[in-house]
């Protein structure tokens, strides 16, 4: 079964480059502009994987991480937080409130889709 991953960053430059990278992995991919945009699409999309922008207009990325731990229904949700914000503080933060990664921009595409594989468990 295709994995699906949502994409949540207001950079139309980043999103672009996201969605075209995971879907030439063969995942299924969609997309938000911002934190309660986010919110929604999990709810419609059920992603296994979200790619997760901190700083972003309406909710903060800390904001949906915590808003999608609290609900247990999506327990087995892998989030990864995407950020420019890389200070030792912030990275905890996201760790302490249920990221499952934190990765800082720029980042490696290719050390970004080996962790995104490894996380959803495919080859």
């Amino acid at each position: 079964m295709t994995k699906k991953i949502l994409i949540v960053d207001d950079e139309p430059n980043i999103v672009i480059s996201l969605e075209f990278l995971m879907k030439k992995e063969g995942f299924a991919v969609a997309v938000a502009v911002d934190g309660e945009e986010a919110l929604a699409k999990v709810a419609d999309f059920d992603p296994d994987l979200v790619l997760l922008d901190v700083m972003m207009p309406k909710k903060s990325g800390f904001e949906v991480c915590e808003a999608l731990r609290a609900d247990p229904a999506r327990a087995g949700l892998k989030i990864v937080m995407l950020t420019a914000k890389g200070r030792d503080t912030e990275v905890a933060k996201g760790l302490a409130i249920g990221a499952d990664a934190y990765v800082t921009k720029p980042f490696s595409t290719k050390e970004l889709v080996a962790m995104v594989k490894a996380m959803l468990g495919v080859a």
